[in-house]
């Protein structure tokens, strides 16, 4: 293999994946299709409970993942549900990791509106959680406004470092290289060090993906996923082959690829293990898989 196929399986091999605390058919999936050892993120949504979110890590981490709950602060009625939490997933599914993040819901529940109010309660590290991933945008956020973002990041890094736990980015996903690397290089000049995991898209269809990228607020790289499309190839998958290439040419310091899967597990499964055995041929685009 040449460097850049070889550098593009490598990339891969060292993805997270992904997916719903409730979705017992996608947990599923993952159990029989993603490559053991592999970080799995469980998303928290409205209406999940601890006992959903705790059951998904125990049964990842009893099939050999490392499992990566969402920690959602607008989500907890009170500092007894986070405690709750935090022992049962550190006691029964051997969570180091989490993802600390506001949640997806305007009006806190209880006492925690952000992730950085989380971090400051020192209640991560007093439950023996080592590592912390943080939100970062590419696109920037449709409610907050740069300054504010760097700041929180900023306060977010310190206060986790204070308590001693290893820190990463997780980013949200889009739809072209250019504000990815904008966006690393940027961090870098800033003085973070902390490990940048890659947000993108696995393998669906051009729909669904415009769907969620107007859910998510993703912006101009939407344009580059729709822009000359018909209504059929609307309907067509389309995959981050083009993305993965160009991020790999850049060279850009980054830890890993985050897949947010929203055409399913399966196929998200199945195109990481097809780009992880080196099942690919360049193209001027980028790459494709070999059928």
């Amino acid at each position: 293999m040449s460097s850049l196929p070889a550098a593009i399986a490598a990339l891969a091999r060292g993805a997270s994946l992904e997916l719903m605390a409730r979705d017992d058919g996608a947990i599923r999936r993952c159990i029989e299709l993603v490559e053991r050892g592999s970080p799995i993120y469980i998303a928290r949504v409205p209406g999940d409970t601890n006992e959903i979110t705790v059951a998904a890590a125990v049964r990842l981490r009893k099939a050999g993942f490392d499992p990566v709950p969402h920690i959602g602060a607008r989500y907890f009625a009170s500092t007894e549900a986070l405690d709750d939490l935090l022992a049962r997933l550190r006691g029964e599914a051997d969570v180091e990791q989490v993802l600390c993040i506001a949640g997806d819901i305007d009006k806190p529940l209880g006492p925690y509106a952000a992730a950085f109010d989380i971090i400051a309660t020192g209640k991560l590290e007093r439950h023996g959680i080592r590592r912390v991933g943080i939100a970062g945008y590419p696109e920037g956020h449709p409610k907050i406004a740069a300054p504010a973002l760097a700041e929180a990041m900023a306060a977010k890094l310190a206060r986790l470092g204070e308590g001693g736990i290893a820190p990463t980015v997780v980013t949200q996903f889009c739809f072209e290289a250019a504000p990815i690397a904008a966006f690393v290089t940027a961090l870098r000049e800033r003085g973070v060090a902390a490990p940048i995991r890659i947000g993108l898209a696995g393998p669906a269809s051009v729909a669904t993906l415009a769907k969620f990228a107007v859910r998510c607020g993703i912006g101009n790289s939407l344009r580059a996923l729709t822009s000359g499309r018909g209504m059929a190839r609307l309907l067509t998958d389309a995959g981050p082959e083009a993305i993965v290439a160009s991020l790999t040419r850049t060279g850009l310091d980054i830890a890993g690829l985050h897949f947010y899967t929203f055409g399913g597990v399966a196929k998200t499964g199945a195109w990481l293990n097809a780009v992880r055995a080196g099942e690919f041929e360049l193209t001027d685009e980028g790459f494709k898989l070999r059928r």
